[in-house]
């Protein structure tokens, strides 16, 4: 949003120390809860300032605003990957910072959206994908905020100076794919919003190309939520009519990103988000009473996904003739007067029944006369669940292609199962699960490679026996180990420290655009392994015995990756032993 909080400046010494300490939170997956409760398909929920120290299920019962938008989260400082609210390490994501809070919402029926971003995160490079250059470190920052509040939508504030960091807004959408992957092979709904700034026909090329980047990331974005108001275009403004020519502008460039897409999926797929009152640009962009209720009625007849408003603090009359405010509209009005134009919007439409397809694992190499099988999970993504007919295609001559269960309910599991013959050709093949309801259908894609039978690639000194830790490279602390080993007489030892994750990794040139997948045995708190580079993939575990981790990846155009094993920020060690490729 245009206007928050002050800079870090306010920020303690006590808390400056904690920071410079590396009194960093657990990772994302570390306590994950039971997957959440999809929002409705239409919702209200207004911005709440996280910074002012009121209490948010206070103002939700206050109000009446059953949903609220949290906002913010981002880093304390640029270069930091871990999120706090309003960058403050006094309020870490954890459940003592709102968890109370968020059950007492959800318990009168409502949930919160998290929001990452904003005005002075933008602006200070403290926007999370702005601040943080590991790709996996954001997707792991954003699966912490999941699993900890257990909620399904983040909102993604990206305005101003991060509407030009090219790199920031790739990172976020590769971060948004890795953590949708995620979500589908942990039967979770997660959704993520953009919430961008707006021209009175549309989003400006910058706001667009944020978009067009996840596009061409696969990083499906489930909301575009534009905040209709700060035009500084210095005309004259009616602020209903402009929201409406806004929103119909975005309707149409989401039309030409998206052309699968229904009218109603389009509309179904966008926000619309006031400032109550006088917004910073001054009393010529007044946003009124009379406009809340005629966007409200136009957003119904639409079919809009949410609305929102700038902010539950600013839904009061105390500062007539004041732009701006953190606290009041500047205009005369009764508290709460806008909150009770939106609430009914949460109750008008219910959720409609809709489901998800996830394979684990996504892709598999044979040799041909070989076998392989992978796990075919559905989830409830919104409503009840219902039947779901399943099918497979595009197996290729010597290749046989079924699944265990033509038919599961949502929520339910399978097996796909292949098989090939001695004839079969190499090379690698999409086979297509698609299952079918009476919502529609939805699809997910197992990649089979044939090999030529040949001997898989490995890494250089995969099973630490060479005596010596190269070509292993590892961070101060790290190196070769002589125990625990997992077999033989050496393994990988990675020492994470308060600052560092303590990795290891090596260099690996592969085939180019080739399907491969990265196994190791690890074992230690909080063991990541993973590819970077030409690709970027990962998994982790939290095991104090020898575990088997699977990473599949496909290489790049050049072949080359780098593989790793790292712990966590203040964790124990983690050791790692016989790495492959193959």
């Amino acid at each position: 949003m245009r206007l928050h909080r002050p800079l870090h400046a306010l920020l303690t010494a006590g808390t400056l120390l904690a920071a410079s300490l590396g009194l960093l939170a657990a990772p994302a997956n570390a306590a994950p809860a039971a997957a959440g409760t999809p929002l409705p398909q239409h919702v209200f929920a207004p911005y709440f300032e996280a910074w002012t120290g009121q209490s948010p299920a206070a103002l939700a019962a206050q109000s009446g605003a059953k949903h609220l938008t949290m906002a913010f989260l981002q880093t304390q400082s640029k270069g930091s990957c871990t999120p706090l609210w309003n960058g403050d390490p006094a309020m870490p994501v954890a459940a003592s910072t709102f968890g109370s809070d968020i059950a007492t919402i959800r318990a009168g029926g409502g949930d919160v959206i998290p929001s990452f971003g904003g005005y002075t995160a933008d602006n200070t490079g403290t926007e999370l994908a702005d601040s943080c250059t590991d790709v996996n470190a954001v997707a792991a920052a954003f699966e912490k905020v999941i699993t900890t509040y257990d909620i399904t939508r983040i909102d993604l504030d990206i305005e101003d100076n991060s509407l030009a960091n090219t790199a920031g807004i790739d990172r976020r959408n590769k971060a948004i794919k890795l953590v949708e992957d995620w979500a589908a092979a942990n039967g979770r709904t997660v959704q993520f919003g953009y919430t961008l700034p707006t021209t009175t026909s549309g989003l400006a090329a910058s706001g667009l190309n944020v978009l067009k980047n996840a596009v061409a990331n696969n990083a499906r974005i489930d909301v575009v939520n534009l905040m209709t108001f700060d035009y500084y275009d210095n005309a004259a403004h009616d602020m209903a009519a402009d929201t409406q020519t806004a929103a119909t502008g975005l309707y149409n460039q989401l039309a030409k990103l998206y052309p699968a897409r229904t009218p109603a999926q389009l509309w179904g797929s966008i926000g619309i988000t006031e400032m109550l009152g006088i917004d910073d640009f001054g009393p010529a962009e007044t946003f009124t009473v009379a406009n809340a209720t005629t966007v409200y009625n136009w957003a119904v007849s639409k079919g809009v996904n949410t609305l929102s408003f700038w902010a539950l603090q600013r839904d009061n009359g105390g500062c007539p003739g004041t732009a701006g405010s953190d606290s009041c509209s500047g205009i005369a009005q009764g508290t709460w007067d806008f909150t009770h134009v939106f609430a009914p919007f949460t109750n008008g439409t219910p959720a409609t029944d809709d489901f998800s397809l996830a394979l684990s694992p996504a892709a598999g190499s044979v040799a041909p006369g070989g076998s392989a099988s992978a796990a075919l999970s559905t989830a409830v993504v919104s409503g009840t669940a219902q039947t779901v007919n399943l099918a497979v295609s595009g197996a290729p001559a010597g290749v046989t292609a079924a699944l265990s269960a033509s038919t599961v309910t949502a929520g339910a599991s399978a097996t796909l199962n292949v098989t090939t013959t001695a004839s079969a050709t190499p090379g690698s093949y999409p086979l297509t699960v698609t299952g079918t309801s009476a919502s529609g259908s939805h699809s997910t894609v197992y990649t089979l490679t044939v090999t030529g039978g040949g001997t898989p690639t490995r890494l250089t000194n995969g099973d630490l026996e060479s005596g010596t830790l190269a070509p292993w490279t590892c961070q101060a602390g790290g190196g070769l180990a002589t125990g625990p080993v997992h077999a033989g007489g050496g393994a990988l030892r990675v020492a994470p420290t308060a600052d560092r994750t303590g990795e290891c990794g090596q260099s690996v040139t592969l085939a180019p655009n080739t399907r491969y997948t990265l196994t190791a045995w690890v074992q230690g708190s909080y063991a990541y392994l993973g590819v970077r580079g030409g690709a970027t993939a990962s998994t982790w575990t939290n095991s104090a015995g020898w575990t088997k981790l699977s990473v599949p990846f496909t290489t790049g155009a050049n072949g080359t990756v780098t593989v790793y094993l790292h712990g966590w920020y203040g964790q124990a060690d983690v050791y790692g032993d016989d790495f492959s490729v193959a």
